[in-house]
């Protein structure tokens, strides 16, 4: 008997179960049956199924901070920009000019776009000149042409020429050092002189790695050997490179700093940051490592500011923007021409998410 109470009361456990399992299929079964019933089923099914997905996708916006977003937006922006049409991308430039007169053009450079084409480059600015001069003079327009070159993820102040001898005329002052230059950067650290400069010779080298592939380095002039400074045999292919650079505002973690490149080497302004004050700009994932490519690696305290996670800091964009040029007098012109590029939104909102102070805000 007792055997057989236990055995009861096992079924007793499990009944409720099955009854309401029994119950939920009878009311499905005869739901079902009744006429239109089925349909109306399969409305409340997929009904449940669309409010689940649509509380998945709430919870996943919620766990996405504003900069998070605007990182996202950012990256989809820039692949846009490789995909539209040229006369689109033209209008996006048109849309951002600084300036113009009867001999030249200054845009705001957009993030992530190209000067040159090469392969693997759907757009780059130099395409869409032709475009752009119809839009501003109408179809029997000459081609604006450069005059100096941003990489692809700085942004900031461009000059265009309307015609080539201006441009010619130009870039000559940019190769004589005539055009006086200002940067600014966002970078991680802070350098040990607030201000100063650095006066290193660059060149490229081959990185020896799983990933074979080359980068811009110091070539200094001299090293440390016993505790004195020797003069060492410097690289033929090396170029003279000189960074002023002075700082704007700053953290424990990060700096703003102000940079005037004399010379125009090659990433000169990254590879002085990073491998010259050991202060790489913030984005730069190319020269945060030497012997690997890989994102850069960022503080804690910089990953919370910024409400981002490591693993996301890949899509974080390069903070170098070109704030200001100044064209000496040129042709009808007899005075210098001062212009300036204030930074995007992004960047500034950036700034704010740091504890940067820019110049000029109250």
């Amino acid at each position: 008997m007792a055997a057989a109470g236990c055995g009861a009361r096992a079924r007793t456990l499990r009944a409720p179960g099955n009854v309401v399992l029994a119950a939920a299929s009878r009311s499905l079964f005869f739901s079902a049956s009744r006429p239109g019933g089925a349909q109306r089923l399969a409305e409340k099914l997929r009904k449940a199924k669309q409010e689940k997905e649509g509380k998945k996708a709430a919870a996943a916006v919620v766990h996405l901070t504003s900069l998070q977003r605007r990182v996202r937006e950012l990256v989809q922006y820039t692949r846009q920009l490789h995909r539209i049409h040229p006369n689109v991308l033209a209008k996006v430039l048109k849309d951002g000019i600084l300036y113009q007169d009867k001999e030249l053009v200054v845009i705001d450079k957009p993030y992530g776009l190209p000067v040159h084409g090469g392969p693997g480059i759907q757009r780059c600015i130099t395409d869409v000149l032709p475009i752009l001069a119809k839009m501003l003079d109408g179809f029997r327009a000459e081609p604006l042409h450069l005059c100096h070159r941003l990489d692809k993820e700085t942004t900031g102040v461009m000059v265009l020429a309307r015609s080539r001898d201006v441009a010619h005329q130009v870039q000559g002052q940019f190769k004589m050092r005539q055009v006086a230059k200002t940067y600014w950067a966002v970078c991680v650290g802070v350098p040990v002189h607030s201000e100063g400069v650095v006066d290193i010779p660059i060149v490229e080298k081959e990185v020896q790695s799983q990933q074979q592939h080359h980068k811009m380095t110091l070539a200094p002039n001299y090293h440390l050997e016993d505790g004195k400074m020797v003069k060492r045999r410097v690289s033929r292919d090396a170029d003279s490179a000189v960074t002023q650079y002075r700082t704007l505002s700053g953290t424990t973690s990060c700096t703003l700093l102000e940079l005037r490149p004399i010379t125009g080497v090659k990433h000169q302004l990254r590879v002085h940051l990073a491998f010259g004050l050991g202060c790489p700009i913030l984005g730069d994932h190319k020269y945060s490592n030497w012997n690997k490519l890989a994102p850069q690696k960022l503080p804690p305290v910089i990953l919370k500011s910024l409400g981002l996670e490591q693993r996301k800091s890949r899509y974080i964009p390069l903070f170098l923007h070109a704030q200001r040029l100044t064209l000496p007098a040129l042709g009808n012109r007899s005075r210098d021409l001062d212009l300036e590029c204030p930074p995007s939104a992004f960047f500034e909102r950036c700034l704010s998410r740091l504890g940067l102070e820019p110049p000029g805000r109250n």
